[in-house]
């Protein structure tokens, strides 16, 4: 997420693009692109309108301050110069990798007015991860930062943090760590969603660009250098909305007087203040929706006090998550316990609420117990409390029913070969065992017939019911010799699930 002054639109674009982000690894549904889509459009609208306002202030400063204070101002303005064409440098790099990727992937499709390649996963996790792009990219993002705080004195860099960062996931724990590169750009990510980053980058750039221009060019005379605080403000009722749900916010303009020093605060607690503007830095260690409202008291000319408070605001606190749905192996088994884990970036794990088509499930708190009783498939749906009282559909994914496979019948711990006769006559048992299975899966065998066969005498069969050899077969046993040969053959075996398997014989030859 960006840092530095971002305005509350452009925080919901960001927080926007991680949650479009983790929902691509279950599917690529065009509504999802569309969405990438309509966030690139946002930021490049945003980017657009940063661009005026440093148009504006320099224009403004080239028609006073470079006429009134030419021989002070004209390093100043040179020094602003240079933040420009660092920034420039960056956005152009920038722009030729997303023309890479555009012509590597079909081009722009008019009729969507989308690229053409914009669900292709291949190119660019080629060009970026594997061309090693994107460690050139993350290597120029924090060359450039540098560089533009370097332009900086020490008291105009005290408080400032620029918005061009390209920082990796937070660690969690039970998930392997990803660097930035991958976060982005990596194995699954779309074009499209790969573009939308890219442009969140020439953002972030013109963002810190306008940051470090403006302090620079302050330092003549801070009150001509006003035009910012005029700005255009979107605010939503939330920041956080799923595909389908309607999205509304008011767009308004607002001004301030940066020489004021209003009496801000949130919940009794004073906010810090700059340029007649307070900055509100919300808790973040619990989970869950918070809400809160600003007050500001206003001095009159009169010397009372006027009293302003903000609409309720909120935002919603979830730990860093990813969910990963791997299309070839969604597989619940018959008879056993399935773990199932489910998260949704930006919902509380306590929020989530499961149901599944055919089965059972328990569990919370992100950590779920399937129960399949039917071959077949079986839907498992998410919901979640997005705010207090209003619950949606997140999504479901479809499983396939299957039965445990059939285990391998054993005695003296092999299925067949060449067993010594004394190791033969020592064994009171027939198992099923099932190797390579991930769950703990057991088995009983219920029937089996026992066929020996000595050279040149007639073959010895019998029956035994359960898995242990009747005293019968125990008597036939202790005569066996070398060369004679052990089969049990009938073999029944039955699972956790309840069916019968009827199990491959086995051939022993005593030595």
């Amino acid at each position: 997420m960006a840092g530095g002054r971002e305005t509350p639109r452009q925080r919901m674009i960001g927080i926007l693009y991680l949650v479009l982000l983790g929902l691509i690894a279950l599917s690529i549904p065009d509504n999802l692109m569309d969405a990438f889509k309509n966030i690139s459009d946002s930021l490049s609208a945003s980017k657009k309108n940063v661009q005026t306002g440093i148009d504006n202030t320099y224009t403004a400063f080239e028609k006073t301050k470079m006429v009134e204070q030419a021989e002070r101002a004209k390093p100043i303005y040179a020094r602003a110069k240079q933040a420009t064409k660092l920034a420039d440098e960056l956005t152009n790099y920038v722009e030729s990798i997303k023309t890479e990727l555009q012509d590597k992937t079909g081009g722009f499709d008019e009729a969507i007015n989308d690229y053409k390649g914009r669900e292709n996963t291949d190119v660019p996790v080629h060009i970026l991860v594997d061309g090693k792009k994107a460690y050139d990219l993350h290597k120029k993002i924090d060359e450039t930062r540098e560089k533009l705080l370097a332009l900086l004195n020490d008291k105009e860099r005290n408080g400032i943090n620029l918005a061009l960062r390209a920082d990796a996931p937070a660690e969690r724990k039970g998930f392997p760590n990803r660097d930035w590169e991958n976060a982005n750009f990596g194995q699954g990510i779309p074009m499209g969603a790969a573009m939308t980053a890219l442009v969140k980058v020439q953002a972030d750039t013109k963002n810190a660009e306008n940051e470090v221009v403006k302090k620079i060019l302050g330092e003549v005379d801070q009150a001509v250098v006003n035009l910012d605080q005029f700005s255009a403000v979107a605010v939503a009722p939330s920041s956080y909305v799923l595909v389908g749900q309607p999205y509304t916010a008011e767009v308004f303009l607002t001004a301030s007087d940066s020489k004021s020093s209003p009496d801000i605060s949130v919940g009794g607690s004073n906010l810090p203040t700059e340029a007649g503007r307070g900055k509100y830095s919300g808790s973040t260690s619990a989970e869950g929706v918070h809400t809160w409202i600003g007050t500001i008291k206003v001095k009159q000319n009169d010397g009372s006090i006027k009293t302003y408070t903000t609409q309720p605001q909120t935002y919603t606190v979830a730990r860093p998550s990813a969910v990963v749905s791997p299309d070839k192996m969604n597989v619940l088994y018959i008879g056993v316990p399935n773990p199932v884990s489910v998260s949704a970036p930006g919902i509380a794990k306590d929020k989530l609420r499961l149901s599944i088509s055919s089965g059972n499930i328990s569990g919370a708190n992100g950590q779920y117990t399937v129960n399949v009783t039917s071959p077949g498939t079986a839907t498992v749906s998410v919901s979640g409390e997005l705010a207090p009282g209003k619950t949606s559909v997140l999504g479901s994914t479809l499983f396939r029913v299957k039965r445990i496979p059939p285990p391998k019948a054993q005695f003296a711990g092999k299925s067949g070969g060449t067993i010594s006769s004394a190791n033969i006559k020592a064994q009171d048992y027939v198992i099923a065992k099932l190797d390579g299975f991930d769950f703990d899966a057991k088995f009983r065998v219920t029937r089996f017939t026992l066929l020996i066969l000595k050279p040149r005498q007639d073959v010895v069969r019998l029956v035994a019911n359960g898995d242990e050899l009747t005293p019968a077969m125990h008597q036939i046993m202790n005569t066996v010799t070398p060369n004679t040969t052990v089969v049990f053959t009938d073999i029944i075996g039955v699972g956790p699930d309840g069916v019968q398997n009827a199990l491959d014989p086995i051939v022993i030859n005593a030595n």
